[in-house]
């Protein structure tokens, strides 16, 4: 049986005193694209952020790629080839955009990473943007080169947290086809996306996070079947 991407069972996380994941479980397969659904504050950034160890206190188990990682500190669980993309992207504005690409160190042994040329084939606008200061460069900009930073490292499980938050729709449709590429080159992702008609086309598999816990799965064949439970659950 192959070993999965990542697979998450009977997880609790709390921030301090707060008790915010209640016995989440979901599992990703090696190259499937995996959508976190739910309204704001449901939990969904948390289970990004937990897996990466960036919560108080963790119960349950996490592993990726058959390792163990609810124990691990953060860079540990990084150099098992997890890229994290948060919701504030991380650019630094003292640097230039190919500096900010060219910041963090590979987390991989096996897997070197996609080399620059690719990134610039993959994102246009980056390279024609390459010697801007990194704040400096749009929205959107920013946002491929948060992504386009995880890609160099060697990293294959993405978490990517609300990546078309507050975009113009032309960039969103660009990060769609990003998303279609990274899938077709084998990547796994784990997107947070509040944008369910940006989610829709692009997962294989839908969890919507309720109040901390996994209240419906589905497939995205079944889509269609589940809109009545989904315009309740987020009023999409």
């Amino acid at each position: 049986m192959a070993v999965k991407a990542l697979e998450i069972s009977n997880l609790h996380a709390w921030y301090g005193e707060s008790h915010i994941l209640h016995d989440v479980n979901l599992s990703v397969d090696q190259g499937e694209v995996v959508t976190l659904l739910g309204r704001n504050g449901a939990g969904r950034s948390t289970i990004l952020r937990a897996i990466m160890g960036l919560t108080g206190t963790r119960k349950g188990s996490i592993k990726i790629g058959g390792v163990e990682a609810v124990g691990m500190p953060t860079h540990k669980v990084a150099h098992l080839g997890v890229g994290y993309c948060p919701e504030e992207r991380g650019i630094f504005s003292s640097l230039s955009a190919e500096e900010n690409l060219m910041l963090p160190p590979p987390v991989s042994k096996t897997d070197k990473g996609m080399s620059v040329d690719e990134i610039y084939a993959m994102f246009p606008n980056l390279k024609e943007r390459r010697f801007i200061q990194g704040t400096r460069l749009s929205g959107g900009e920013q946002q491929m080169l948060a992504v386009a930073r995880i890609l160099r490292t060697g990293a294959r499980l993405l978490l990517l947290d609300e990546i078309s938050e507050g975009l113009a729709p032309v960039i969103v449709q660009a990060l769609g086809r990003m998303i279609t590429m990274l899938k077709a080159k084998g990547y796994t992702i784990v997107m947070v996306e509040q944008n369910f008609r940006f989610a829709a086309p692009l997962a294989g598999r839908f969890y919507v996070v309720e109040h901390g816990q996994i209240v419906e799965t589905f497939a995205s064949a079944e889509l269609e079947a589940k809109m009545p439970v989904l315009n309740e659950l987020l009023g999409v």
